[in-house]
């Protein structure tokens, strides 16, 4: 039996007998000809048949498939320029029905979003979906690339953790046993642990959950979070430089891969940015964006979306550039294992990464000073009796350091210049969502 010959690796190929497989996208079903659309996870081909007088058993398949039933062909393979598709079709000599589909799709192009998820497996048929993730994958590759090359050690941290990773807020509580666990919220205590343990430089790719009842297009209760640790940094500028390195050979390697497709598909030129990136504390962030007409409504706290929206606009105008740090953040609106400023303990050593008017990353450097840290902890109305575990990790010699967590499909979406994070994650998980 030839093996199958994914549709993109076609058109290099000589005329003569190939084997294809894919779903069926159109059917022409004329008297005289059959065109088929076959689509797979490479691309789209033309399959054509001359139809015999009186009908055969492949005509008659032809003409009663349904869209969408996986099937597969052997035939003879012709490169001719009139073919609008690729310029190359294959003549059907045999047909399989492999998997047929039920005649009417649930879902269209123009369906609306939370329809679509609940049939996500037809959904992500279309080619642009495709592309999504062959450009997640190209990133994360990329990312993990630069971490080795760079002396960096993967961990993969639990997700069912004895005590809150940060607070109790936004807590997935389990039965487990004889006790409860908590879905970990991000792998920040073990990140740390990694320091203590001597590892100096780590990263993970993985789950994190937040129960946070957010309906909005960059929350999820589950997602996948881009991490790293490093030891023997100065402040957070050791950090930042790391995250703006790492990003730059992420979307590089997006842009050499996918660059064309990118732009065909959704309209969007990938840019690579150049280092370092602006940092704007933010304390003046918050005057730029009042300046400019747009006043956050909460002094005290963190900039809110169109906060992020507005300085994101002005550091594109101003710089050209579609990434900025937003760095000193209040200790009042930090974990409470963020060092604070040596002079002034009302600010942090910490950021978030804003790109293309999302934050999608925060970073800082940690608190490494036990006594510290509890102190800091009852400050934020901890019990550091809960924290025990985490604080042994301080009690024994650990390296000043720091990093940062990133969404993954946050990302995805700036990069791709799509709406929501639901259309790049695989299958989204929120608020009113378990299913698929």
């Amino acid at each position: 039996m030839s093996p199958r010959t994914p549709i993109k690796h076609l058109a290099p190929l000589e005329d003569g007998p190939v084997r294809v497989a894919g779903w069926v996208e159109t059917i022409r079903d004329q008297k005289k000809v059959q065109f088929l659309v076959l689509r797979d996870e490479s691309g789209a081909v033309q399959l054509v048949r001359p139809r015999p007088e009186g009908d055969d058993d492949i005509s008659r398949a032809i003409s009663g498939l349904s869209l969408g039933s996986f099937v597969q062909v052997d035939g003879q393979l012709k490169h001719d320029e009139r073919v609008k598709l690729g310029g190359i079709e294959v003549k059907i000599d045999t047909l399989e029905v492999v998997g047929r589909s039920l005649p009417e799709s649930p879902i269209a192009e123009d369906t609306s979003i939370d329809k679509r998820l609940d049939w996500r497996f037809l959904d992500l048929r279309r080619p642009e979906h495709n592309l999504i993730f062959r450009v997640q994958t190209t990133f994360e590759h990329a990312l993990r690339t630069w971490w080795i090359e760079h002396d960096y050690i993967e961990i993969h941290s639990p997700k069912l953790m004895y005590s809150p990773s940060e607070s109790r807020a936004e807590l997935f509580q389990v039965p487990y046993f004889e006790t409860v666990a908590y879905l970990a919220q991000s792998p920040q205590h073990f990140k740390q642990m990694a320091q203590s343990a001597g590892f100096g430089k780590i990263f993970e790719i993985g789950p994190a959950f937040r129960a946070d009842p957010s309906f909005t297009s960059r929350h999820a209760t589950e997602f996948v979070s881009v991490d790293a640790e490093i030891s023997w940094i100065d402040s957070h500028e050791d950090v930042m430089r790391m995250h703006e390195e790492l990003l730059v050979a992420g979307l590089t390697a997006v842009r050499e891969r996918h660059g064309d497709e990118i732009e065909a598909a959704f309209g969007v030129q990938v840019t690579v940015p150049e280092t370092p990136f602006p940092r704007i504390p933010l304390a003046e962030a918050k005057q730029i964006v009042a300046e400019n007409g747009y006043v956050v409504p909460r002094a005290d706290e963190d900039l809110d979306p169109e906060g992020e929206r507005r300085i994101s606009a002005y550091v594109k105008e101003k710089y050209g550039h579609e990434f900025v740090f937003l760095t000193d953040y209040a200790s009042n609106i930090r974990p409470f294992y963020h060092m604070r400023h040596a002079d002034d303990g009302a600010l942090t050593n910490s950021y978030d990464l804003v790109f293309n008017g999302v934050e999608i990353s925060t970073g800082a450097q940690r608190e490494h000073r036990v006594e510290v840290l509890e102190q800091q902890a009852r400050e934020k109305g901890l019990d550091v009796a809960e924290l025990e575990t985490y604080l042994e990790f301080f009690r024994y010699g650990v390296p000043s350091h720091g990093g940062f967590g990133m969404g993954l499909s946050r990302v995805i979406m700036l990069l791709l210049g799509l709406p929501s994070i639901r259309e790049v994650t695989y299958l989204f998980r929120g608020p009113n969502r378990l299913r698929p």
